[in-house]
């Protein structure tokens, strides 16, 4: 039975179901989430969780009037990184009781070693990504947020503002200063 996200709009205006939501947005919020973490099971981990938490809140969501639904994910998919730095550790909720409720099927095991295995390749061909990103998680949490969002994936400056919910002023001066402590980062290593 898929589960519905009623009176909920997605980013182009229309309702749709939770399973579409997910489809839609998986790629892009694995690729934001990975390129954080620079690792494949952790961001695997994080993902998850913050799809099984999407489709859990949907009520908190409809009542965020003008928030696309798309920012909203990605707010929760920022609070889940975040919450993985500070901790260092994570401990994700397991997929079973989103099997239950929802009739969520996972995909096929040979898929995911695809997807891995395709997603590290990726990653092992930046070596210029990987040592940004050494530098970016030096930066204190607001700033890596900000700068991954804004670079890697290509957020406008009023979505940014809308994902992490501050106001835009604020997420122009974070990405300034992020560029600029990244800079002297990349000089100083």
């Amino acid at each position: 039975m898929p589960v519905i996200i009623p009176n909920t709009e997605s980013s182009t205006g229309q309702t749709e179901p939770f399973g579409a939501v997910y489809d839609r947005l998986y790629g892009a919020i694995f690729g934001y989430v990975f390129r954080r973490v620079a690792n494949y099971d952790r961001a695997c981990d994080i993902v998850s969780e913050t799809f099984l938490k999407a489709c859990l809140k949907q009520s908190a969501f409809q009542s965020r009037q003008g928030v696309p639904i798309d920012a909203w994910i990605y707010r929760i998919a920022t609070n889940e990184i975040n919450q993985f730095f500070r901790q260092r550790h994570y401990e994700p909720v397991s997929l079973t009781q989103l099997t239950e409720d929802a009739g969520y099927d996972p995909p096929a095991p040979e898929t995911l070693e695809a997807e891995r295995a395709e997603a590290e390749r990726q990653l092992a061909q930046h070596a210029d990504f990987l040592a940004v990103q050494r530098i970016l998680l030096t930066l204190p949490l607001p700033y890596q947020a900000v700068l991954a969002l804004r670079y890697f994936e290509q957020k406008s400056i009023a979505d940014i503002a809308l994902i992490l919910n501050k106001p835009e002023g604020t997420i122009k001066s974070l990405l300034s200063r992020g560029v600029a402590k990244l800079r002297q980062g990349m000089v100083i290593k």
